[in-house]
């Protein structure tokens, strides 16, 4: 999967390098005016290219750092390509409460991977730890996403961008948001879950941990500038 979502990235790179983004709107709950919007536009595709090309590099040095006979491995492939989809989902979304979903999504199965050998007290520890930090930086940050949609009257991430909203609510909802972005991408004060989930194996620390999704709260506040 990453290999081709790398792929379709490079057929569709010319026509969005030259300023006419992808776009796709989908009914998610109808009766709350929710639907999952997607965007690709040039700095998303960058962020395409980083996740599903990393992703394919992951994957091929995971299949040499791990023995065929190493119990669970269809697992955790299956966890890595879940990751893979949740951070494409993040890099591209278009509406607030969809990033969101997306957001948490990457935190639960971060929690899943880092805690892959379940046999293990440390591992278990330490996904936990990340699971409870992240996550609750995403609440702050999903609090965020509520007063600025209000704020702005509009859900879409790219209309809130062209005609920004202003007053004490929106200042309020960007401290939120940058709360969420810095538990995310481990920065001080919310930085003490990264050492201890480096106890997963080489290729999932590479993957989430130096690669993808401690650049998630980087791609939300590029967003907002």
């Amino acid at each position: 999967p990453s290999l081709v979502t790398f792929l379709w990235a490079l057929v569709i790179a010319d026509g969005v390098l030259d300023g006419t983004p992808v776009t796709q709107s989908i009914d998610w709950v109808a009766g709350l005016d929710l639907s999952i919007d997607v965007r690709v536009d040039a700095f998303s595709l960058v962020m395409i290219a980083l996740v599903a090309g990393i992703g394919v590099l992951i994957h091929a040095y995971a299949a040499r750092y791990f023995n065929p006979d190493t119990p669970h491995l269809g697992r955790l492939a299956g966890l890595l390509t879940l990751f893979a989809g949740a951070m494409l989902g993040l890099v591209t979304a278009d509406h607030l409460l969809w990033l969101y979903a997306c957001w948490e999504l990457t935190s639960i199965t971060s929690y899943l991977l880092i805690g892959w050998d379940d046999r293990d007290p440390n591992a278990r520890s330490s996904a936990l730890q990340a699971l409870l930090t992240t996550g609750a930086g995403g609440l702050v940050m999903l609090v965020g996403f509520v007063l600025l949609g209000q704020a702005a009257g509009t859900y879409e991430l790219s209309a809130i961008v062209v005609d920004p909203p202003g007053g004490t609510t929106v200042s309020v909802a960007l401290v939120c948001i940058l709360v969420g972005a810095f538990t995310k991408s481990a920065q001080w004060p919310f930085s003490s879950w990264l050492p201890g989930a480096m106890v997963a194996p080489t290729p999932i620390s590479a993957y989430l941990h130096s690669a993808t999704m401690v650049k998630a709260g980087i791609i939300v506040l590029a967003r907002f500038a």
